[in-house]
């Protein structure tokens, strides 16, 4: 009894820090940082080793029979899983990341289906067609922001940007990064 308690306590206060990051507010002050922040994002999708990568996809399609469901399944030990960390644009992804001073949480790279390419670390779905922020900057050629929000697999709070890859004029995959509310928040402040 006490432990379920416990337990539905925890999920109360991660419930009201939750919704307390989904009412955070994108001043003008912020959003002119989460602009920088686009513009850094532009810069990585432009890199060589990034529109290399979404071409090389692309002319292979998607992993034969893989859905969203069949990779949720998918241990991060998986070798498909690691594969697409340890490639060049995932390589390329997590140094970014690293040298970012925790600015960005997470970065993942999408082909002209919305199937990975490249990552920091495993997504929660390995297609992302079908949603806005794959479907957006594709058919746009411009950048999507998202809402405020928690991360799952990186445990942060933060808003996903998404940006068009773009090779001969056009969009051939999307770079979607998630960048930090808390350091956005600090940089506004400055």
């Amino acid at each position: 009894m006490r432990r379920s308690i416990a337990v539905a306590g925890l999920m109360l206060i991660g419930g009201l820090v939750g919704s307390a990051w989904a009412n955070f507010e994108i001043t003008p002050a912020i959003q002119k940082e989460l602009d920088r922040k686009i513009e850094v994002v532009k810069g990585w999708a432009a890199n060589p080793v990034i529109v290399k990568a979404v071409e090389e996809q692309n002319a292979k399609g998607p992993i034969a029979g893989m859905d969203n469901a069949k990779w949720k399944l998918l241990r991060r030990s998986d070798d498909i899983v690691k594969a697409l960390e340890s490639n060049e644009a995932g390589k390329f992804l997590k140094k970014k990341l690293d040298e970012s001073n925790e600015e960005f949480v997470r970065a993942f790279l999408n082909g002209s289906h919305g199937e990975k390419v490249g990552f920091s670390e495993k997504t929660i779905a390995y297609l992302h067609k079908g949603q806005a922020k794959f479907d957006a900057p594709f058919s746009t050629g411009k950048p999507w922001q998202g809402s405020p929000e928690f991360d799952e697999p990186t445990k942060t709070h933060d808003i996903q940007v998404a940006v068009p890859v773009m090779s001969g004029g056009k969009p051939i995959g999307v770079l979607i990064v998630g960048v930090s509310l808390t350091k956005l928040e600090k940089l506004a402040k400055h």
